[in-house]
Formats: C-alpha cells, structure tokens, sequence
C-alpha cells in the first residue's frame, strides 16, 4: 500500500498515472471477486483506500492553487 508521503511527493501527472492503474486494477479485483477467484481479499480495500487519498491529495492542491 502507498504511504501518504510518497504520494505527496509525486507530480499531479504522476497522480493520474496511479489513479488510472488502480482504478484498472479495482476493476479486475472486481471481476475476481465476482467470480470467486480472489486470492487476496484485502488488496480491495487497500487499492480503494489508495485511490481515496490520491482523490484527496488531487482535491487539496486544486483548493490550494484556486486560493493562491
């Protein structure tokens, strides 16, 4: 799971690289999921988790640069 402070340190550029990968790849957990051939429950909730702080990280510089 990627740590808050590596992903502060990546580019905006960056940050829509992994969003785009882990929203794939939560897509094909789905699927495994669905079909019974999950091997590791809780990577769903660790790419989901990622995926909320990158959204997160994306929100707070848009308000940062929108105020200053």
């Amino acid at each position: 799971m990627a740590k808050i402070e590596d992903l502060k340190g990546k580019t905006d550029d960056q940050l829509n690289e992994e969003l785009t990968l882990l929203k794939k790849e939560q897509f094909n957990l789905r699927f495994q999921s669905a079909t019974g051939q999950l091997e590791k429950p809780s990577r769903v909730r660790e790419v989901r988790r990622t995926i909320a702080q990158i959204r997160t990280l994306q929100t707070e510089r848009s308000r940062a640069q929108a105020e200053g």
